[in-house]
């Protein structure tokens, strides 16, 4: 049997791939800044809630480089930076990279019977559906991910599911109007696949990817991208004035902060080459605009912390 070299604590942080967290810290944070509102919010709930998220987006990360690697449809040639391509560059054996997978999810799963003691059993029924989407999109014949579904189903997992699951933890209410407030964290993690599938379109096509932007072409894929990001940013403004109106009062400090970013997004042609500076742009722009918009949310609240 080929020796491997050991899966370093190094490799399995960039597995983890930290620079995608905010697609599972910025609707957890959402949902909380909601709740908080009508109830206290728990420093010890909201923190396990954040690591819990954290360890189910690392754990999707980890099992979609086991999943394209395995399937050979990453390759030193696809303009990857080393540290988001693991095995890749590293002569790992794949399985380490599995059972990382894996144990995040195990470790996910065992924080929140905290959750499940607090709440009852309705988090563990989302959570459950979002650990299905979870495998489902990497693994099988025909994985989510090779479909023109992945930017929906990654947006309502991550974007919706969580500020849903997170809500009721918190209040103890299955309140499905947090899913209208939750429809710009949906658009916001849609566009993170939106953009690596755009830029990834010359490297799918040869490995049987359907993707929405496949199926598109990259012109149409960037003409609806903008359009989603602008409904993305007049959503936030109309969900303010609905639920938040003083929260009104940090749009135009939101529209400013965020104009440079969105520029510049909008100015990439996501290419192959170009993918290295979209996917820190998307994500950039997520971190305003969610940040903002907790900040608005806020504004009504008078924030009361327990342990």
């Amino acid at each position: 049997m080929a020796k491997h070299n050991p899966l370093t604590l190094k490799m399995a942080i960039n597995l983890a791939a930290p620079h995608t967290w905010p697609a599972a810290i910025m609707p957890t944070l959402v949902a909380l800044c909601v709740a908080s509102n009508s109830t206290p919010l728990s420093v010890t709930m909201s923190l396990t809630l954040l690591v819990i998220v954290t360890l189910m987006q690392s754990a999707v990360n980890t099992f979609n480089d086991y999943y394209d690697f395995v399937k050979g449809s990453d390759s030193a040639d696809d303009y990857v930076d080393p540290s988001d391509a693991v095995l890749v560059y590293n002569d790992v054996d794949p399985k380490a990279a599995l059972k990382l997978a894996i144990a995040m999810l195990v470790c996910a799963f065992a924080l929140g019977i905290y959750a499940i003691v607090k709440a009852g059993f309705v988090p563990l029924v989302i959570a459950l559906i979002g650990a299905l989407f979870v495998v489902l999109y990497s693994a099988g014949k025909s994985p989510i991910s090779y479909l023109p579904l992945g930017e929906a189903v990654s947006g309502i997992v991550m974007g919706g599911l969580i500020p849903l699951a997170v809500y009721q933890v918190v209040t103890g209410k299955l309140d499905f109007a947090m899913l209208l407030l939750a429809i710009p964290t949906i658009i916001g993690v849609g566009l993170i696949m939106f953009t690596n599938n755009t830029c990834d379109i010359e490297r799918d096509v040869p490995s049987g990817r359907k993707t929405l932007p496949v199926l598109l072409g990259r012109d149409a894929a960037v003409r609806w991208y903008h359009i989603a990001v602008i409904v993305w940013i007049v959503d936030i403004i109309i969900n303010v004035a609905v639920v938040a109106k003083p929260g009104l009062i940090v749009v135009p400090f939101m529209l400013l902060a965020a104009y440079p970013l969105v520029k510049a997004l909008f100015a990439n042609p996501m290419t192959p080459e170009r993918r290295l500076q979209a996917m820190p742009q998307i994500l950039s722009v997520n971190i305003v605009l969610g940040a903002f918009y907790c900040a608005a949310l806020l504004a009504p609240a008078t924030v009361t912390l327990v342990l």
